[in-house]
């Protein structure tokens, strides 16, 4: 029970990160001597000080190390990265114990950081709030561990079920949601390293894909204009946020040259083509994919799979309750159905929100 109290108190330490760390993960680290927390510490920014190094920076009396234990959200790193190896850091302070939520799925580290403390004759304890510790950082676990990015689906649909009415490209997409719903999205995206999309959203609702709402930068905006249909006045060509076009290999230096200031990079639309882009996504780090396409793109990555989040909005407007629609049929774009029963459930502005994990 004392080692949950203390491993709670790293996760929220760890949570100040998101945002800021990717693609390292995010890192809780306290340090506890005779029942008192005498130092804390959590991953600020990639590139910057690991949780361990802060939480024993912070120590103002240093001597007391040799008598405390170090609780740490993650297992130390053991490798040269950007940074020393944290286990190393350890072994010179002297700590005689440590507590550690979960092993590190990286595999330059995968429980070696773990047998070097143990080896050193450290006290070792493995697996305190594993779960918890897991879901924090579920982004980078299932980055390592599928080898691709962390797949969030997003998208706002009528509580009848469709997306969008049938509307021409002419007239503006209607205003499903609230206020309240729209920080929580533009939270999503400040927490995502990449969000993608496809041509039909782009002509149609000619969205932004920024941060706004909330602090936090603006992910990699990604587009996916096989045939260089778009036009270049579109909101996510505007220089902004940097944005990536994936076309067909004929079209690449033709995007370069149509939408200047941004990356185009081949890529093969046919079967397979999910699978080839999220490979190229993870050899380009992105650990985590927000997804705000239209019906054809959230459904093929639902169909094969490719999904570990779905965060759904309903409206309490029905299809036929947008502006600018007809009669006709069909009445407009049904919204995907996504298996599995929603792990939340909330009620937001009048709008239901219901959030959905892949089984895993």
């Amino acid at each position: 029970m004392e080692h949950e109290i203390y491993m709670r108190r790293c996760l929220e330490l760890a949570a100040g990160g998101e945002g800021h760390v990717s693609p390292n993960p995010m890192v809780g680290c306290v340090i506890v001597h005779d029942g008192k927390i005498i130092g804390e510490g959590w991953h600020r920014r990639c590139g910057e000080a690991h949780a361990e190094v802060n939480a024993i920076g912070s120590v103002k009396e240093p001597e007391l190390l040799r008598d405390s234990t170090l609780y740490v959200s993650l297992e130390p790193c053991c490798h040269w990265g950007k940074t020393p190896p944290c286990a190393d850091l350890i072994l010179q302070s002297g700590i005689p114990r440590v507590v550690v939520g979960m092993a590190d799925p990286f595999p330059k580290v995968a429980g070696g950081g773990i047998r070097r403390l143990r080896d050193a004759g450290v006290d070792v304890t493995v697996g305190v709030l594993e779960r918890e510790c897991r879901e924090l950082n579920r982004k980078f676990v299932i980055y390592h561990t599928k080898k691709r990015p962390y797949i969030l689906l997003k998208w706002a649909q009528t509580v009848d079920g469709y997306l969008d009415n049938n509307r021409p490209a002419s007239v503006p997409p209607a205003w499903m949601t609230g206020p309240v719903s729209r920080v929580l999205v533009h939270r999503m995206r400040a927490a995502s390293d990449a969000i993608l999309t496809g041509t039909n959203t782009v002509e149609r609702d000619d969205p932004s894909l920024t941060v706004r709402d909330v602090p936090g930068k603006n992910p990699l905006r990604i587009v996916l204009d096989r045939a260089l249909r778009l036009s270049p006045d579109r909101k996510v060509f505007d220089g902004t946020a940097p944005t990536l076009i994936y076309t067909l290999p004929e079209n690449v230096e033709k995007a370069r040259t149509l939408h200047p200031g941004c990356e185009a990079e081949a890529l093969d639309f046919g079967p397979g083509m999910e699978e080839r882009l999220l490979d190229s996504l993870y050899r380009r780090q992105v650990q985590s994919l927000m997804v705000e396409g239209g019906a054809a793109l959230l459904e093929s990555l639902l169909r094969k799979g490719l999904w570990d989040e779905a965060n759904v909005f309903v409206s309490p407007l029905r299809v036929a309750d947008l502006p600018g629609g007809t009669t006709m049929r069909p009445l407009g774009i049904r919204a995907p159905e996504i298996p599995g029963r929603p792990v939340r459930t909330l009620e937001i502005d009048g709008v239901r929100y219901l959030q959905t994990r892949a089984f895993r």
